[in-house]
């Protein structure tokens, strides 16, 4: 088969050779300059791909020898490689590749017209043999970012499924977890969000969270668990999991995700199928009847949160007063009798409840709830 240097001028490496020192830095600086944000090692890299494709070039005038024999094509592969391992996407490699090119051509075509006439039909042969050669670095570029996105990926799932693994089954130094997730890019080791999917849901839901959340396949189902923050509120939560009969569990320390799982479990024993998302904390309480482990200090810190911040014992004040108001059906005075407090006392106490609970004291389920919760609350 011929190729389409057999029909460059057999003299043109004589011609051009001594140019290639003054040739190969135009070029490289150049392509360069196409992409201004890499570093001197890009540079260097640049320059001896420059050098090398030139030197085949030359070698291949004449000839019907293979473009780049392996070794030559190697040093492509690496560059593409290279690219890739800098986060640059393809476009950088072929828009240098054209300017390359360009300037192979215009250096040979002129290194020709210096020496002796050129006709037209040589260069055209050597604009066809340029761009059959350029085509081949291009394709060997392109393998070696192609190769090391593969091995990236598989660097990186591999990162996610330990991370996952670590949460998942718990028990793992803290060291160890932080430098999982970090490993990953997580900001750190806060509070985790466990979401039961069905197992066909997997891939979408690591590709939809992407950095926010690795994904567990399981026999049975598939586990997303999410770095918490503005993406696991209820409503966004709500809206990005919809018709996918997702069970999402509660925020919890990333210690405590086995359990926050199980719970999950639990609910979607409890909820049935159905294609609207299910939130274990609305199955708290259910739960905690049940005896289920963690479900009711799930129950109480939730239900109490917003007691947490005050000095302990304004908050077991309030929550005897609370207790009380509970079980005497909201009656002032019967609270008074039982707490040996003035009923105004009483008034005054259940104002800061309201202001610290808001539409929960008025909820007769979350009145059930917290009751649950005062009722096993550690004495």
């Amino acid at each position: 088969m011929t190729t389409p240097w057999r029909r460059v001028p057999a003299d043109l490496a004589a011609a051009m050779r001594p140019r290639l020192p003054d040739t190969v830095p135009v070029i490289a600086a150049a392509v360069a300059d196409l992409n201004p944000a890499t570093g001197a090692k890009f540079e260097r890299d640049v320059t001896t791909a420059v050098q090398v494709a030139l030197d085949r070039f030359l070698d291949l005038a004449g000839t019907d020898e293979p473009a780049l024999p392996p070794r030559i094509r190697e040093v492509f592969v690496a560059l593409g490689a290279a690219e890739a391992r800098e986060n640059h996407g393809p476009e950088v490699l072929l828009a240098a590749l054209r300017m390359a090119a360009r300037l192979l051509l215009r250096t040979a075509s002129q290194s020709l017209a210096d020496s002796r006439p050129v006709t037209v039909e040589e260069i055209i042969d050597l604009s066809d043999a340029t761009s059959a050669f350029v085509d081949e670095l291009a394709a060997a570029c392109t393998e070696g970012l192609a190769r090391q996105l593969r091995e990236q990926a598989g660097e990186g799932d591999r990162r996610r499924r330990r991370a996952a693994d670590l949460l998942l089954h718990g028990g793992a130094p803290a060291e160890t977890a932080r430098e999982a997730v970090a490993a990953i890019g997580w900001p750190g080791l806060d509070r985790v969000v466990p979401v039961l999917l069905p197992p066909d849901q997997a891939r979408d839901a690591q590709f939809r969270f992407a950095g926010d959340g690795v994904v567990a396949e399981r026999a049975r189902d598939a586990v997303l668990l999410l770095c918490a923050g503005p993406r696991t509120e209820r409503a966004e939560l709500t809206e990005s999991l919809s018709g996918r009969s997702a069970v999402i569990g509660p925020a919890v320390s990333w210690t405590e995700v086995p359990g926050a799982v199980r719970l999950a479990e639990r609910a979607a024993e409890l909820a049935g199928e159905g294609e609207a998302p299910v939130f274990v904390e609305d199955h708290f309480a259910a739960l905690a009847l049940r005896g289920e482990p963690g479900a009711m200090a799930a129950l109480a810190a939730r239900r109490l949160a917003p007691l947490a911040g005050l000095r302990l014992a304004q908050r077991d004040q309030l929550l005897v007063t609370l207790e009380s108001w509970l079980r005497n059906w909201g009656s002032r005075t019967a609270v008074a009798a039982e707490l040996y407090v003035h009923p105004q006392t009483v008034s005054y106490r259940l104002n800061r409840l309201r202001d610290l609970l808001g539409d929960a004291l008025e909820d007769p389920a979350a009145r059930f709830e917290l009751q649950l919760a005062l009722a096993h609350r550690p004495i």
